[in-house]
């Protein structure tokens, strides 16, 4: 974001011209929402699969779960088709369009049908030759393509980078950025740029004036090792992923999958956590059409979202990593000498785990102590001075989620 005011003719030349930095206003806070590509993947068949494919209905069926279920006011008001919506060529003039049989009113009506949800429609675009699922990619076409979802009304795009020369991404990627911003519509900027470029080996200083979010890592899947492999990739490189994130521009650790397949209640619960304290972009991938209601808990804990949506932005770190299998994160938030910590367990024998320390022994420092409250069931621990031995409880693959507030 611009940092320093700018006369009226250089923002007009900068209006028309690639700006250097995005300068959109969106995404002050990680932005939250529902995205396809997870849960749903590349399903096209539509005969005998008519529930599950990538469709029209798909998207109107989850536009209403959103606005009708309570997410909307949550915060979860991004709604994202990703690959495979498109049909396998341009028309005549190159423009784009959707699947007519999947899609038959097209993109523009469905779009009005989220707005009216009170909701945003997401879409997806693949920086290369072809998106990942082998339709038309945008690399020739990206003026187009951005006054294209621009008249359609779409509030968000994800740009992925299959088959693209990477060397081809830092220009590519501002590129599209500049032509977004000469449509006059605000649209969220998801980019792939890291995750194909090297992940952290990448200028996230460039990629933070043209992106609001970014996908450093690969695709998650639906199993707690792919959601634990993302985690330690965060730990392992957090003192470059850090100082990138911050209102306006995220980190993208990739969906949630709560209320998928795979997880546990308690898995479930530490992928919420640790998303928060990551910072992370909020996106559910699952279906709100059959959700449990133990899963829906876990995604509408009012609390995590707090959390999660601290206006501070400050992206969590990893402070104690493996102390017999416990790893101790901490977010910084908003109110003054404040945490957010999450004990995050690895251990998978069978039983709970009681862990020990002190809050000095985190570099706490409020001489009046700390109070310690469970950020998911409102559990209050107690008054903790610096060097008062705290206890908590962790189950295997679980964490304990606590706020840690100075004493008065």
């Amino acid at each position: 974001m611009w940092k320093a005011v700018v006369t009226a003719a250089v923002a007009f030349v900068l209006l028309f011209c690639r700006s250097s930095t995005l300068d959109n206003g969106l995404a002050r806070t990680p932005p939250m929402g529902w995205l396809a590509w997870e849960r749903f993947r590349c399903n096209v068949d539509c005969v005998d699969d008519p529930y599950n494919c990538i469709s029209e209905e798909l998207f109107m069926q989850m536009a209403d779960r959103l606005a009708e279920d309570g997410w909307k006011e949550l915060g979860y008001n991004y709604l994202n088709i990703d690959d495979c919506w498109m049909s396998m060529d341009r028309d005549e003039q190159g423009n784009l369009y959707a699947n007519k049989t999947r899609f038959p009113n097209g993109i523009k009506k469905l779009a009005d049908y989220v707005h009216s949800k009170g909701l945003k429609l997401g879409i997806y675009l693949d920086f290369g030759t072809h998106t990942c699922g082998g339709y038309p990619g945008s690399i020739k076409y990206l003026q187009k393509d951005a006054e294209t979802i621009a008249g359609w009304g779409i509030d968000m795009l994800k740009m992925d980078g299959c088959y693209a020369n990477v060397s081809d991404m830092s220009w590519g990627y501002p590129d599209m950025e500049m032509y977004m911003n000469k449509t006059g519509r605000p649209i969220l900027f998801s980019c792939s740029w890291p995750a194909y470029a090297g992940g952290i080996k990448v200028n996230y200083t460039a990629i933070a004036d043209h992106c609001n979010m970014w996908r450093n890592y690969g695709d998650i899947q639906d199993s707690w090792d792919s959601v634990t492999n993302i985690i330690d990739w965060y730990g392992n490189n957090q003192d470059i992923l850090v100082p990138a994130a911050g209102p306006g521009n995220w980190n993208d650790p990739d969906m949630l999958i709560v209320g998928d397949y795979s997880l546990s209640y308690e898995e479930s619960k530490a992928q919420m956590a640790m998303w928060a304290i990551l910072a992370a972009p909020l996106f559910m991938s699952n279906d709100l059409r059959s959700i449990s209601p133990e899963a829906r808990s876990i995604l509408m804990n009012k609390e995590v979202i707090r959390i999660s949506q601290d206006s501070l932005g400050m992206q969590g770190r990893r402070v104690i990593k493996g102390t017999n299998k416990v790893e101790t994160w901490i977010r910084q938030v908003q109110a003054k000498d404040t945490f957010a910590v999450a004990f995050l367990n690895r251990r998978e024998d069978g039983m709970p785990y009681n862990h020990t320390l002190t809050l000095g022994s985190l570099n706490f420092t409020s001489s009046m102590g700390y109070e310690v409250v469970d950020v998911y069931d409102n559990r209050r621990y107690g008054h903790f001075k610096l060097d008062t031995k705290l206890t908590v409880s962790i189950d295997p693959n679980g964490v304990v989620f606590v706020y840690a507030y100075p004493s008065k």
